[in-house]
């Protein structure tokens, strides 16, 4: 069963074609890394996901609902996280103080700085807090500064803080993106045990093929703007159209 359906999807940037009719279909509780050359429209498709964009034709749909002209509130509270190229995480509070945020938005709708306090106060949301510190292995971490984390323990909070907004659907902007071998490995592993152990569909975009097919279960391969194949990874390596495209062999 598909849990995110994109139906003749375009997008035109004046003179450029960003995106010609894509079609992409993601199942539920599936990895589905979304991968091509640069240029090829990954990031533009992702925008078009989560609401940044809105596509000239065509329709995203999650779960039923369109995501079009939704405001990035709405799409969170539709269970849609996502995770950008450079962590968006706030550098001058402590890990703690991160984890909350996400909780306490998500019942209360807006989180405004100057409560972080009072919501260290609310035993259910710290105890939240810690509890997903725990699963991001991040709990003797919990009082330093997020400014003075490695990239991987970053980007390691920031799926934790996605992951307390309940989503069921994560989408990855190129989660590796800047990393040392051990933290791609890590998270690697993290997004391994994420996808084991809970309820939640994961579409990727990343460049790092190492990550896509330790990962994914399905693959689209996008090209200038249009999906070129879709299969699963072990189909994909030796596909000719992918090679084309990756690095100019003839099919």
């Amino acid at each position: 069963m598909s849990i995110l359906e994109v139906k003749d999807v375009s997008k035109r940037f004046g003179g450029l074609k960003a995106l010609t009719d894509v079609n992409l279909s993601v199942r539920e509780n599936s990895v589905h890394a979304i991968i091509g050359p640069n240029g090829a429209g990954k990031s533009t498709l992702l925008n078009c996901l989560v609401g940044k964009l809105i596509p000239d034709t065509g329709s995203v749909m999650f779960d039923g609902q369109s995501v079009l002209g939704r405001s990035p509130h709405e799409i969170n509270q539709m269970g849609i996280s996502r995770v950008f190229q450079t962590p968006e995480i706030f550098g001058d509070l402590t890990v703690m103080e991160n984890m909350l945020i996400p909780i306490f938005a998500r019942r209360d709708g807006v989180f405004r700085m100057h409560a972080i306090e009072s919501v260290m106060n609310e035993r259910e949301v710290v105890e939240q807090a810690e509890a997903m510190l725990e699963e991001m292995n991040m709990t003797d971490k919990r009082h330093m500064h997020a400014a003075s984390l490695s990239r991987g323990d970053k980007r390691r909070l920031e799926i934790g803080m996605c992951l307390s907004q309940k989503p069921r659907l994560l989408l990855l902007d190129e989660p590796t993106a800047g990393m040392a071998r051990a933290d791609t490995n890590n998270t690697i592993d993290l997004l391994k045990q994420i996808s084991e152990e809970r309820d939640i569909t994961i579409a990727i975009i990343e460049h790092d093929m190492h990550v896509v097919f330790s990962l994914a279960n399905r693959i689209t391969v996008l090209a200038q703007g249009t999906p070129l194949v879709e299969d699963d990874p072990q189909n994909i390596k030796g596909n000719p159209k992918v090679r084309e495209a990756y690095l100019g062999e003839s099919a």
